[in-house]
């Protein structure tokens, strides 16, 4: 008996600890791999003229959070002729549906702010539709850089959106 009062006591302790841990993430600086954070509040924040983002082009994983609403979120990140892009595939699946609720909110309100390597970004989300050299070649990029299985007919599809990273309109 006193086993298993202690082996309940012990999922009970991890279980507040899952807990704390996915409430901190949620509302504290950033996200935790793939559970969603809050607001991007730490790291410098970069005021000068537009980047040249090839500096970004082997870097894995950027944080991505929208102003509205405030929840930020761990992408990937890809990089053609100086500009930044993100893709968000699964579009289409029920996963994706549920999981993915990010770029129809980016649709709504492109404002974001980006992280990469401790320096924050403020970013308006452009989805691209049908500039079909550019899907190309960030299509390339994805599958060059993850291994990855994306093509075109994916942003035709709709089962992939893809968004240029713009500066904000406010911030130029």
């Amino acid at each position: 008996m006193q086993i298993l009062m202690w082996l309940a006591g012990a999922i009970g302790v991890a279980l507040l600890s899952v807990t704390a841990l996915v409430m901190g993430a949620r509302f504290g600086d950033g996200p935790i791999t793939i559970i969603p954070g809050g607001l991007l509040t730490s790291g410098e924040r970069f005021n000068g003229t537009e980047p040249d983002w090839t500096f970004a082009s082997d870097i894995m994983e950027m944080e991505l959070q929208l102003v509205e609403p405030p929840r930020s979120r761990t992408t990937w990140l890809q990089v053609h002729g100086k500009k930044l892009y993100v893709v968000s595939g699964y579009m289409n699946s029920t996963l994706g549906q549920l999981w993915k609720q990010w770029p129809a909110q980016a649709q709504q309100d492109g404002r974001a702010v980006i992280r990469i390597h401790g320096k924050r970004y403020e970013r308006q989300l452009v989805r691209i539709l049908d500039d079909w050299p550019v899907l190309k070649a960030i299509t390339s990029e994805v599958n060059r850089k993850y291994d990855a299985a994306l093509s075109v007919d994916m942003a035709k599809s709709g089962d992939a959106w893809f968004f240029a990273l713009e500066p904000r309109p406010e911030t130029q």
